[in-house]
């Protein structure tokens, strides 16, 4: 076996968590696992997904919130076995599949309409 192929033939022993379907202008929290010396804790990280990138084991989500009056951006990992679970708040109606304006824009300008969906 090539190398390619070997990488294929693991990526499909390993069984990927079911998170539920959403995309770029969804609310979403996402549950991780922290680890902190021996101790291990969860955090909760809530804001809206601005893109979705890559395939397969390399696929990543990146999530945007504000907390006191600074934009944080954080980029998530389908695979990582530190995310818990992910819990969509609200759907987003955007026309776009990456949503980088969002970061220049402040208050109701930045606000995302509800999908009717």
């Amino acid at each position: 076996m090539n190398k390619p192929e070997l990488v294929k033939y693991i990526e499909s022993l390993e069984a990927p968590k079911q998170f539920p379907e959403f995309k770029a202008g969804d609310t979403i929290t996402v549950d991780y696992s922290i680890k902190e010396g021996n101790k291990t804790r969860t955090q909760s990280f809530t804001g809206i997904v601005l893109q979705i990138k890559g395939a397969g084991n390399t696929k990543t989500f990146t999530v945007r919130k504000i907390s006191g009056n600074i934009g944080v951006e954080r980029i998530f990992p389908f695979a990582s076995p530190n995310i818990e679970r992910i819990e969509i708040n609200k759907r987003g109606a955007v026309r776009r599949a990456r949503i980088f304006y969002l970061r220049n824009l402040r208050g109701k300008k930045a606000k995302i309409k509800e999908s009717r969906s």
